[in-house]
């Protein structure tokens, strides 16, 4: 039997006054929470934003504010119910979805924390990659702790590629099609591109495996398909390809239910579509790991239905390169297809992800525009909806927790370098810059979310400026906070800044590996005091080869009394790194999927970091054998 809910409950962003939640569902439905010992709380009015994205598909973005405040640190069992009518009876959560509860419990618990006192965090969760899910790996910590209160994670932070949209196994493009005939997501017409509209696409020998040769042949579009279909193919660092790029909004929202929830995936076949015999093997390969993938779902939307969850995007939830330079910016979103492949997947971000960070900011015309396609969903619309969205600028977005949460928008408000377009941009502009600043000031401590990592490893980054003075920024993802001027000074003055905070803890993803430096600036006698922790990925890693090989010939080039640390711009911090305890001698980099998890004292400091693993918990320690001017100073 075919479930009415799609997809979810996802708890989004909560609070004592405020519960979020996302799901997604095949008929539209009214919903109404029920807390205990209070009275049902419906969800009507602007409490229910009904979007229909197809003839049976509906996404429900739910926001209750409650007028009696939950109590904090307390264990909350929640049941979100529905109906179809008000001639109908409510379905509760222990009928329409058990699953969703840990052993021994008839329903879902939140728990609101009243500090930030212990959050997970990661990034990169690539569907078809080998290694293991690590929300998996976090559900199965979170059941192991689950009726303590007080151990609950504040929230579970995802810094970037939640899917890869440039990145689709051809099994998984399979999936995302026959959801779309099943759920009748909504077609759309497609200009400057080989095929006039969705159906033509799905029909055409190009659609598995070929998408980078749907632009049209001429010279005017030569370097459009080298930047935006080929840019992703790094011989250094991942062999990753856009062959089966997502195209379709319908492709994308298709996507986001394929990587959330079981149930889309219980009605497909095993199609599969006619391909070379080198695209078969391909496939098969693909479909094995993809398999192990899907055993894994019911695991993760348990999990999510459990804890506040934010997020944040990365280049690979819209397309790899993702605004890294002036030049890729003005080729793609100067020809109509490619700038409606960026659009659609904001579109979907918007809607699956960025909603839910902060309602507040899509109240007015975002939400008028989305439901404008909704209600009609035309080229028109479309394109209205993804030119508001192309300037939107509100991505970024914080908690007003103690100590606070600042998520940063790396992607869109860009510090372009104007004296050559082929240079990569600046993470954040100026005026991002100083509104970041703004929101740093008078505060003790702070976490900031960043996606990229502020402080990354210095030999990679050095690697990535070669590649930039050939002009081929792009094959190596040459995109980090010191390859830019202007942001990095701005940077790192905002951290030498007298008012702004003693205690940073930056937490980031986009790398595929994890580590733990410890920064201080010389000479000011230990403040501001800043850790750099990187949990990446949830289900990606680096190829270990070369990550070793980088990390050897980082310590080695980089070590305490190498002069190559004056040539840095960080040459005036103090970077210990803390190496992984199961790490070899010398080792300051894991490789290893899972999920990060940071607890934090009363003064804003990390005191237990951890990577949880498939296999158990990694911590990583401070390294007392190495002197504070590490072989990372810069």
């Amino acid at each position: 039997m075919r479930s009415t809910i799609l997809a979810g409950p996802i708890l989004r962003r909560t609070s004592c006054e405020r519960l979020v939640f996302w799901l997604a569902s095949r008929t539209p439905l009214q919903f109404r929470l029920l807390l205990p010992e209070r009275s049902p709380l419906e969800f009507s009015g602007d409490r229910q934003q009904e979007l229909q994205v197809g003839e049976r598909c509906f996404i429900q973005l739910l926001d209750l504010e409650l007028d009696t405040p939950l109590p904090a640190d307390t264990l909350v069992a929640y049941d979100l119910q529905w109906r179809e009518s008000a001639q109908d009876e409510w379905h509760g959560m222990a009928d329409w979805a058990p699953e969703l509860c840990y052993p021994g419990e008839s329903l879902p618990q939140l728990v609101i924390r009243s500090r930030l006192e212990e959050i997970l965090h990661g990034s990169c969760r690539k569907p078809h990659h080998a290694a293991p899910d690590g929300l998996v790996a976090a559900d199965g910590w979170l059941e192991q702790c689950h009726q303590q209160p007080l151990k609950r994670p504040a929230v579970l932070m995802l810094s970037g590629d939640q899917i890869y949209a440039d990145d689709v196994a051809g099994p998984m493009l399979t999936a995302i099609h026959q959801l779309i005939e099943e759920l009748g997501l909504y077609p759309e017409t497609l200009d400057g591109a080989l095929v006039a509209n969705s159906e033509e696409l799905f029909a055409s020998p190009l659609n598995y495996y070929r998408r980078s040769e749907l632009l049209p042949e001429n010279q005017s579009n030569q370097s459009l398909q080298q930047r935006f279909f080929e840019g992703v193919r790094k011989p250094i660092f991942t062999t990753s390809s856009a062959d089966n790029h997502l195209i379709t909004l319908a492709e994308v929202l298709a996507m986001y239910l394929l990587v959330w929830s079981p149930e889309p995936w219980r009605a497909l076949s095993d199609y599969q579509p006619e391909l070379s015999p080198e695209r078969q093997q391909q496939y098969q390969n693909e479909r094995t790991r993809l398999a192990a993938f899907v055993d894994g779902l019911p695991a993760v939307r348990r999990l999510l239905a459990h804890l506040p969850t934010l997020m944040i995007f990365d280049d690979h939830d819209v397309t790899d390169d993702w605004n890294l330079t002036a030049a890729w910016e003005q080729s793609a979103y100067g020809h109509p297809f490619s700038r409606r492949i960026i659009g659609n997947a904001l579109v979907g971000y918007a809607i699956c992800q960025g909603w839910g960070n902060d309602p507040d900011a899509f109240k007015g015309e975002p939400l008028a525009l989305l439901a404008a396609w909704s209600q009609k969903p035309e080229a028109q619309q479309q394109d209205q909806l993804i030119d508001h969205l192309l300037k939107f600028e509100r991505w970024h977005y914080h908690l007003p927790t103690s100590p606070k949460l600042l998520v940063l928008d790396t992607r869109t408000r860009r510090w372009r370098a104007e004296s050559n377009f082929e240079h990569p941009s600046g993470l954040m502009d100026w005026e991002a810059l100083t509104e970041l600043q703004g929101e740093l000031l008078h505060h003790d401590a702070v976490v900031i979310v960043s996606p990229t990592p502020v402080f990354g490893v210095k030999l990679i980054e050095v690697i990535q400026k070669i590649f930039t003075w050939f002009g081929k920024p792009l094959l190596v993802d040459a995109e980090n906070w010191m390859a830019h001027k202007g942001t990095a000074n701005v940077i790192l003055n905002i951290f030498r800044h007298a008012r702004t905070p003693a205690n940073y803890v930056i937490l980031s993803g986009d790398v595929h590996y994890s580590f733990m430096y410890d920064i201080k600036l010389r000479h000011r006698g230990g403040e501001p005091h800043i850790w750099q922790i990187t949990s990446s990925g949830i289900k990606n890693e680096f190829p270990a080869r070369l990550l070793d090989v980088l990390d050897r010939l980082n310590r080695w080039l980089y070590s305490p009394r190498s002069p190559l640390n004056w040539f840095t711009r960080r040459r005036r911090l103090e970077i210990t790194p803390h190496p992984p305890v199961s790490a070899s001698k010398g080792e300051r980099l894991l490789n290893r999927s899972g999920i990060g998890y940071v607890r934090f004292n009363e003064q804003g400091e990390p005191v237990c970091v951890q990577q949880i693993t498939a296999e158990g918990a990694v911590d990583f320690v401070a390294d007392t054998t190495t002197e504070a001017a590490t072989a990372l100073s810069r």
